[in-house]
């Protein structure tokens, strides 16, 4: 705001009675530190604070109605920072765009905040869309052991050490911000991490694996390697899209996968015929029963299951937020539910020829 005369703020949390003690407080706190407080005047009623050589403004609301930042106008500038405070209690990314459509406008470049401590549920939609590349976007992940003692003071580190010692898992979930999970995951073995071009380079032979999609459905192709040695399964590409035209897909498909064999749900035997009419080496996956329990039991037993999510967004963020099914107690049944699993189905078809391969064993049995 200093650097930009026609720079203004706004900052949102979903309760706008909570903004008093929180947001204001520390924007007061921070305009202190910066030794600027003698050129910012503070007001309650409306609460906003303002520069006073320019009149440029933060303003502070309440989201329980998003359509109301429709009414917001300014006399001068455009907003150009937008921090959305404690974001996991707003109620999705819907009424977080609905906000941005209204308030982010005549600026060429604005900067939008997302700040939060993560769910414990990789299920909830924060941790689900913090996994999702865009351009321009940073994520960035730090704890209480990352700032100065004195910000926090010594009871606050007693506690923290208190809770360490006394239960991990809910001190790293509340004090370092890790998605430890709910308990009801059903894949505890992945690595969510870019996966370097020197790295990939070196994988030798892929496997492919596609799940087609039915009405709402989406298509899901995905592209893995299987170290066999470390156990470890990487999936480094995928396609995904609903309501894909035949040929569209047989060129996606074959682009990525070339004259490799991609194994299908064979649910659809028309659907793989055609994909072979059009050069992509479609092949049935064998299924049966008890197919599903034994291909997510093999998937589950690996030593990591690496997922790269710039080039597999959607893989990364299935495979994260997969939970076991729940009954009218909230009690996780064993029991693997049939929805936004479409990459973790192509993972299952891809993966057949090790899942289902029996090997050999031989036993040197000299000198016994």
């Amino acid at each position: 705001m200093t650097k930009d005369p026609l720079a203004n703020a706004i900052i949102y949390r979903k309760v706008a009675e909570t903004m008093r003690d929180t947001v204001y407080a520390q924007m007061i706190w921070a305009i202190d530190m910066l030794g600027l407080t003698a050129y910012f005047r503070y007001r309650v009623s409306p609460l906003e604070i303002v520069y006073e050589l320019t009149g440029q403004r933060i303003l502070f609301k309440g989201a329980d109605d998003p359509r109301k930042s429709k009414s917001i106008k300014l006399s001068k500038g455009y907003f150009k920072c937008l921090w959305f405070e404690e974001t996991t209690e707003f109620d999705g990314m819907d009424d977080i765009r609905t906000i941005k459509e209204s308030v982010i406008r005549t600026v060429d470049q604005a900067f939008t905040f997302y700040s939060y401590n993560p769910p414990q549920s990789a299920n909830n939609w924060t941790n689900a869309e913090a996994l999702i590349p865009a351009k321009g976007r940073l994520v960035h992940h730090s704890d209480y052991t990352q700032v100065p003692p004195e910000w926090l003071g010594k009871a606050f580190i007693a506690d923290a050490e208190a809770l360490r010692d006394a239960n991990e898992k809910a001190y790293r979930h509340t004090y370092l911000g890790e998605v430890t999970g709910t308990g009801g995951q059903v894949f505890d073995n992945l690595e969510i991490r870019k996966i370097p071009d020197e790295e990939l380079n070196v994988f030798d032979r892929f496997m492919h694996g596609h799940d087609f999609g039915f009405a709402g459905d989406p298509d899901a192709y995905v592209k893995a390697y299987y170290n066999k040695k470390l156990r470890k399964l990487y999936i480094v590409d995928e396609f995904y899209g609903i309501r894909v035209p035949l040929n569209r897909l047989a060129e996606e498909i074959h682009n990525r996968a070339g004259n490799g064999i991609v194994t299908c749900d064979s649910a659809d035997p028309r659907m793989i015929a055609e994909l072979r009419r059009l050069g992509v080496q479609a092949m049935p996956a064998k299924k049966g029963a008890g197919s599903i329990e034994h291909g997510m039991r093999w998937l589950q037993d690996l030593s990591a299951i690496v997922i790269d999510p710039s080039r597999c967004p959607n893989a990364a963020r299935e495979f994260s937020t997969y939970e076991y099914r729940q009954d009218r107690f909230s009690n996780f049944l064993a029991d693997y539910p049939d929805k936004n699993n479409h990459t973790i189905d192509s993972t299952r078809y891809c993966v057949e020829s090790e899942s289902t391969a029996r090997y050999a064993t031989t036993f040197n049995l000299k000198g016994l």
